[in-house]
Parts: C-alpha cells; structure tokens; sequence
C-alpha cells in the first residue's frame, strides 16, 4: 500500500509480478478509515483461494498503517517508487513523480538510484496546487489539460510561490487572457516550479518516465515535453508505482507465516501524542493503539533511549 496525504493506492501483486487486484482512492485526512476501504476493495477483487505472502507500505502514513496491517517491509517513497517503475521500465534513466501535496525526482543508472529530491515547503508544482487554480476558471483538473492543448500563446504565469501564482492567475484573467492561455499558463508554472526546484542542478538524462496524479494532465506532459525537448512517457500504471515497488520489496524477505488481517473492522485503532521532557527537544511521541493496547509509537529525534523516557 501507498499512503499518501491526498490518495491512498493498493495492489496485490500474483507470484508473476502482475497485478490480480488494486485500488485508488481518497486518503481524505484519515489514513486509517483510508485503509479499511482500500482492504475491502482489495478483498473483492482477489481471486479466491489466493494468500498473502508478505505486506509493504510506502507513502506519508507507512509507519502507521504499516502498524496496523503487520507489514513485513515499511519502504520510503524514493525506494518503493524506483523499485516498482523499474520493474515495469528497467530502461528508465529518470523519473518524475508530482502527486497530490509533494514531488519529487529519481535519477537512475544501471538500475540504480544514484540521486534525487523531493520538494519541501511549498506546493505550488503539485496537484493541489492544480486543482484548486482550474476552480478558480471554473474547470476541473482534466477539463484544464485538455483546454491547454488548444493554446497557441500560454499566459506567463508566476511559478515561485502559490500565493504569487494565484495573484498572477487573477491579473491575467482580468487583463483579457483566454481562459485556454491561462489553462497552458498553469501548466507551464507548474513545469518551471518543478524544474527550478526539485530538478535544480539535476542531470535530466532520457528515457523520462512522469507519474503520479498530475502525470494525468496532458497539459503538464506538453510543458514538460516543450521544456525539455524530450519524448515525456507516462507510465499507464504510475499512481501504482510506489505501492508495486514496497509489494516487490517485501516479497524478497521470508514469507509471512501468518494469515493477512483483511477485516479490521472489528478492531478500533487510536493514536495520542506524548511530549518526552526529558531533554530540551521536548521530542512529540506517537503512540499507535489497537483495541486499546500501544502496538507501536514513533517521533523520538533523540539519540539512545529518549522514546522510552518519563512522559507527560
């Protein structure tokens, strides 16, 4: 499973490495309610008698629903990412991933991850970011891509900042753009955001694979494709790519001797935060219970044995 802040995807890989079931939906601000809907999904789509070998979970909440589901591996976002896409395109030499809140870039050889970065405190190059500037035309997000491609003079759009981009966008608009121009002009923002940010200083060497949500905006892959001057590959399973590679990933280690927890219904999970005083970094402690009982916490910054300090 991918847990990401916006989505949450999961498949279930046969011995072959082909996908028998998956699913993508909302992460909606609740990774555990996230998770229970995706399990029934999957459940209903796996053929019957199939066992589950091992579990993997990758994304911003792998920790916690890695906790919950017993994972055998717990994989960050740049190994789940590279491990699956290469699987699929062991040819790939680059990879862009731009979801829902973050991006990020991956630079392979021979098979190897040999650099990457992510974005860190601003989400104008993202699919949020996207969304909420196709409202303001009054489009969605795929009614904008394709409105894009039919521009011939995309509007020059602030790309730094998305309080700037947004106050761009207006100005524009009022100045007599199309709303095609404005539409390509986003899209454009979000290709140099990315570019002047996470792939500053990058060596961009084809083939190119895009994924993630926003790969699904032709107009993002045009820009893309114009900027670099380079054939831009959407990968048809790319929102699935993080969730393949920890699949595949945890399948290398022993297989799991007990049965996979499909309904968790009946059980009820919490989390409470606890501050560690016992240094100066006043560290916050995750606690993560199951029917009452801490099945596991996370948080401590501290070296040695910080996170099983006095608690307040």
């Amino acid at each position: 499973m991918d847990i990401g802040s916006i989505s949450t995807k999961g498949v279930i890989l046969g011995e072959s490495g082909c996908p028998l079931a998956h699913t993508y939906l909302l992460t909606e601000g609740d990774p555990i309610r996230a998770t229970l809907r995706l399990l029934g999904r999957l459940r209903r789509q796996l053929p019957g008698g199939a066992q589950i070998g091992a579990v993997g979970t990758t994304g911003s909440a792998r920790r916690l629903v890695g906790a919950m589901l017993e994972a055998d591996a717990v994989k960050n976002e740049i190994t789940a990412h590279a491990v699956g896409t290469l699987s699929r395109r062991p040819e790939v030499r680059t990879i862009f991933e731009i979801g829902g809140q973050d991006s990020k870039i991956i630079l392979l050889e021979d098979g190897v991850v040999t650099d990457y970065a992510m974005n860190t405190l601003c989400a104008a190059g993202t699919g949020a970011f996207l969304t909420a500037q196709a409202g303001r035309l009054g489009l969605t997000v795929e009614e904008m891509g394709e409105l894009a491609l039919t521009s011939a003079t995309p509007a020059r759009i602030a790309a730094r900042c998305t309080v700037f981009a947004e106050s761009d966008l207006i100005h524009k608009a009022q100045a007599g753009h199309s709303k095609a121009d404005l539409a390509a002009g986003l899209c454009e923002a979000v290709v140099v955001n990315y570019l002047s940010n996470v792939g500053k200083g990058k060596k961009i060497t084809p083939p190119v694979i895009f994924q993630g949500g926003v790969s699904r905006n032709p107009g993002v892959v045009e820009a893309f494709r114009r900027a670099l001057g380079c054939e831009i590959q959407v990968a048809p399973q790319g929102a699935l790519m993080g969730a393949i590679g920890t699949a595949l990933l945890a399948a290398k280690g022993t297989k799991r001797a007990r049965p996979f927890p499909f309904d968790l219904t009946k059980k009820t999970y919490g989390t409470r935060v606890d501050t560690c005083h016992n240094c100066p970094n006043h560290c916050e402690i995750m606690r993560f219970y199951c029917d009452g009982k801490e099945i596991d916490h996370w948080g401590n910054r501290c070296e040695g044995p910080g996170e099983k300090a006095v608690l307040a």
